[in-house]
């Protein structure tokens, strides 16, 4: 019980942190974005250029149907029947139409109330089976921008590890985050013309068992250049971090300058980069400065003090000790936990684990 409550003040201390962070953002009147910082973002415009020193990646161009049934909450959640009769959720479901004494009850024999077919994607199964195994047998999808980070627990190894078709489906098909690509990706642009992109791509991205999250970096560029570098994996504190600080710092902003700085065209951005055992920078992906992207370590007020103050110096930040994790960045949870506004599931859980908190402290026994 006291590690739970050890974990809710932590919580709690994020929950401010988070209101901050988003009063600090209504703050940024001079970030502006435009439609084509957004598009520059898109795994399929930056990867050709960058497939060097990248992991590697196959991109399907996702028919429009596929897209419909990722977008179409109307029905129940239907996955799509696969051709090769994979199952994304192995023991977990109970069909009973697979019962040898299962009957269908007598009713008004209305067609109506029979229910709907799951969908079929063949040739895109085909393609995405093909693609797999091209890669090694394992992948974890993403969309245009976004990795359905926020669905990796309902899959059978709580990850983005793919090896069908049907738990590719089953991820996007159960993420909220996705719907930011899908209906919100130009909601922050201040030429907002499109209300979605043209067509949408699905990239499968090679499955690194050996890949350590905490040698993952968040490398934020203003003006073209770079003025901040954040630990990704906030949640946890790293000690061998404080070691390689220097030097993984050096190796960056020596990567920055060589490989990506005048490749990539965007004034102001984000890149996410990982560094490989061997002392390789490997870019995983790239994000619009603002809106959406978060800022981690930093708040993004500090970033604009950061380039006004101190020309050429960048700011590395790591969790240097267990009271610096920032347990509230993780975007596995469901959307409701993401939410902190006012009667959000995240601020109903708080209130209700603050109240048992103080009942506790005045319980007989925990007095002073």
């Amino acid at each position: 019980m006291q590690n739970f409550f050890q974990d809710v003040q932590q919580l709690e201390e994020y929950y401010k942190y988070q209101k901050t962070n988003v009063s600090m953002e209504k703050q940024l009147k001079s970030v502006t974005m435009k439609e084509e910082d957004v598009n520059r973002c898109q795994i399929q415009e930056w990867y050709p250029k960058f497939k060097t020193v990248s992991i590697r990646t196959v991109i399907h161009e996702l028919p429009e149907s596929f897209v419909k049934y990722l977008i179409d909450d109307s029905g129940p959640f239907l996955l799509p029947l696969s051709i090769s009769g994979e199952d994304a959720l192995p023991n977990r479901i109970h069909n009973p139409i697979d019962d040898e004494d299962y009957q269908v009850s007598e009713g008004s024999g209305d067609e109506s109330e029979q229910p709907p077919l799951p969908p079929s994607f063949p040739e895109l199964e085909l393609n995405i089976k093909e693609s797999i195994n091209t890669l090694g047998g394992a992948v974890f999808p993403k969309l245009n921008w976004s990795a359905p980070k926020d669905s990796a627990w309902i899959s059978t190894s709580g990850t983005l590890r793919c090896t069908s078709f049907s738990e590719i489906a089953l991820l996007l098909r159960s993420s909220d985050s996705l719907v930011h690509d899908l209906c919100h990706a130009y909601d922050s642009c201040i030429d907002k013309t499109l209300s979605r992109p043209p067509s949408f791509f699905l990239a499968l991205r090679k499955w690194y068992s050996s890949f350590l999250p905490e040698m993952e970096f968040r490398c934020f560029v203003r003006g073209q250049q770079l003025i901040g570098i954040s630990q990704r994996e906030v949640t946890t504190f790293y000690p061998t971090l404080l070691e390689k600080k220097n030097d993984l710092q050096l190796l960056i902003k020596e990567f920055f300058t060589e490989k990506v700085r005048l490749k990539f065209e965007s004034e102001n951005y984000t890149f996410d980069v990982y560094v490989t055992k061997d002392g390789r920078a490997k870019i995983l992906d790239f994000n619009p400065w603002g809106a959406f992207t978060l800022p981690l370590l930093f708040t993004w007020e500090e970033l604009e003090q950061n380039l006004k103050e101190a020309e050429n110096v960048v700011d590395f930040r790591i969790v240097e000790s267990q009271c610096g994790i920032r347990p509230g960045l993780k975007t596995a949870v469901p959307q409701d936990y993401l939410d902190t506004g006012p009667g959000s599931g995240w601020d109903q859980f708080l209130r209700k684990a603050d109240e048992e908190l103080q009942q506790q402290k005045m319980a007989p026994g925990n007095g002073a």
